[in-house]
């Protein structure tokens, strides 16, 4: 038996995963599996607890800073995990992932600029846009024979006006769970270099590969011209409400700029909390992460040999990466607003389709980061609410 088998008993509703506030507008019920916000329910890895414990039994908490520690302790990880070197004093940090996002728009656009994104797309990313006074340019992937590529003829058209300044390139891409090869990267790369455009690479998903796949991160392409949000330790070690996000660049204007605002607002110093968790996380964490993989790679090939054996109408996308898997359900001829009743109908606690493209609203999302059997239990009784939908379909 697997320690990613049990889940960590629940100590209350105000996980956002399995809120009932957010469970009953989402799906019109609490009675559900909730496999929705992209999150784990797994225990974090050992060396996390014993220094979280560490710091709660010192009974101090005076000015504390150490930067440069959760900086070396990445880069090692990157030269380790991915070799890549990364350049300790080329990192800066802030709140969260989405936070170096919305900042970093700030610093390449201006108001009513435009700012690409690849769709489907985490739905979060349009938000940032929108908030920020720019507007969204959608280039949609291809989807041929339920796999998705860049549309590089689109990309060309769309990078080419004038008022794009900027692109969000998410890698590990969420929610179709491709990995971006090196020879996509370079091309892309080399179309935005063309059209003056910056890309912010979106690299929270980095460590979470399946075998037969590596991550390239964009700074191992053009780490001149662009950004990547190298991203936190959030996804990989489960940390989501005590981790940072950490930004990386070597174009060294950029960086500058960056590092002036993110210091203008004290966005910068972190707590005690989130440093040397996060230290423990990347120093001591490779064996529970390589554990982690196996596990979520077995999920995956369940869920595989499910949907071939009883739900064949419905497809799943090659998950090369990240923890969410992609499910095409246009085959079952519900609309999307049966399949969305389907889901709070059967417990079944996916994600809608919509939220990441309103072309997508006969996909769904699963995210798998949960004990097997609470996703095989998942899996059946969405499929009994499926077979019981197509049959008044049919009728």
């Amino acid at each position: 038996m697997s320690s990613f088998d049990t889940a960590p008993a629940k100590t209350g509703d105000t996980f956002v995963r399995h809120d009932p506030g957010y469970l009953n507008m989402i799906y019109g019920t609490e009675d559900v599996t909730p496999l929705w916000v992209a999150d784990m329910d797994f225990s974090v890895a050992q060396p996390i607890t014993d220094e979280l414990l560490r710091l709660a039994n010192r009974a101090q908490f005076s000015y504390e800073f150490n930067a440069k520690g959760i900086f070396a302790e990445i880069s090692a990880w990157y030269q380790r995990r991915h070799g890549l070197m990364l350049e300790i004093d080329k990192f800066e940090q802030v709140p969260g992932v989405l936070t170096a996002i919305a900042m970093l728009i700030r610093e390449l656009t201006e108001q009513g600029d435009g700012v690409l994104i690849q769709v489907p797309a985490y739905h979060q990313f349009g938000k940032v846009i929108s908030s920020a006074g720019r507007k969204q340019v959608k280039s949609p992937l291809c989807y041929r024979d339920g796999r998705y590529e860049m549309d590089f003829d689109d990309l060309e058209v769309k990078l080419t006006a004038p008022d794009v300044k900027a692109m969000i390139l998410c890698n590990p891409h969420n929610p179709v769970g491709r990995v971006w090869r090196r020879e996509e990267l370079e091309r892309l790369a080399e179309v935005a270099n063309r059209h003056g455009v910056t890309i912010i690479s979106d690299e929270i998903h980095a460590d979470i590969v399946y075998a037969g796949h590596r991550f390239t991160s964009l700074m191992a392409v053009n780490p001149d011209n662009h950004v990547s949000v190298i991203g936190s330790p959030a996804k990989t070690f489960g940390m989501h409400s005590i981790s940072n996000g950490y930004v990386y660049t070597q174009n060294e204007g950029l960086l500058k700029r960056f590092k002036s605002t993110a210091d203008s607002l004290y966005l910068t110093h972190g707590n005690a909390f989130t440093t040397f968790a996060t230290i423990a996380a990347y120093k001591q964490g490779d064996a529970w992460v390589d554990a982690l993989l196996v596990y979520l790679q077995g999920t995956v090939q369940w869920i595989e040999d499910f949907l071939n054996s009883e739900l064949p109408a419905i497809t799943m996308s090659p998950v090369e990466g990240t923890y969410q898997v992609w499910l095409d359900c246009s085959a079952t001829g519900l609309p999307g607003d049966v399949l969305k009743a389907t889901l709070g109908a059967s417990g079944f606690g996916a994600t809608p389709g919509s939220w990441f493209d309103d072309d997508a609203a006969q996909f769904i999302r699963v995210n798998i980061a949960a004990p097997r059997t609470d996703i095989e239990s998942a899996f059946r009784a969405f499929k009994t609410e499926i077979d019981r939908a197509t049959a008044v379909g049919i009728a």
